[in-house]
């Protein structure tokens, strides 16, 4: 039961972290928008959630993706194209979640679906696959800044060839 605890935490930490960076990445696409095009009425406010939610759910299913396809590979074994590609997976299952939805009766659309999902799906995907790299990116930092490994000589640790163990 930790097991699936311990998952079920980092997914929602991975949504979490993700739902932040596509946050700032919004705000400074709506800014940039907004200095190009000032006449266009202010609504900012609007913006953070509208990139907050896909953020948090693209991660989550990120994760779920990463447990299923990367099981038991450690960070440094993995390519930044194997994570973008599983990454842009994530993005790619939350744009069919409308489809999904009025598949099977939960909702309905006034609009071509079809059309809806591909629009949805160019920008998810490419922010989940974007997403997916920076956070290879960051897990591969903080391995490296981790100690070594507590079965290492510690005495040995930070020796250079010149020097010898005393």
């Amino acid at each position: 039961m930790k097991k699936w605890l311990r998952r079920i935490r980092g997914a929602i930490m991975m949504g979490l972290t993700w739902a932040a960076g596509w946050t700032l990445f919004g705000m400074l696409g709506v800014g940039v928008f907004y200095t190009l095009f000032p006449r266009v009425p202010d609504f900012f406010d609007v913006w953070i959630p509208v990139f907050a939610y896909p953020g948090f759910f693209c991660g989550m299913l990120f994760s779920t993706v990463l447990g299923i396809a990367g099981r038991r590979r450690r960070f440094d074994e993995l390519s930044l194209p194997r994570f973008a590609a599983w990454g842009a997976v994530g993005g790619l299952l939350l744009s069919l979640v409308p489809a999904a939805m009025v598949a099977v009766g939960l909702a309905s659309a006034n609009v071509d679906l079809w059309l809806f999902t591909a629009v949805i799906g160019g920008p998810l995907t490419l922010l989940s696959a974007g997403s997916a790299v920076g956070s290879l990116v960051l897990a591969r930092r903080a391995e490296e800044r981790e100690l070594p490994d507590a079965s290492a000589d510690g005495a040995e640790v930070g020796l250079t060839e010149g020097e010898a163990q005393e």
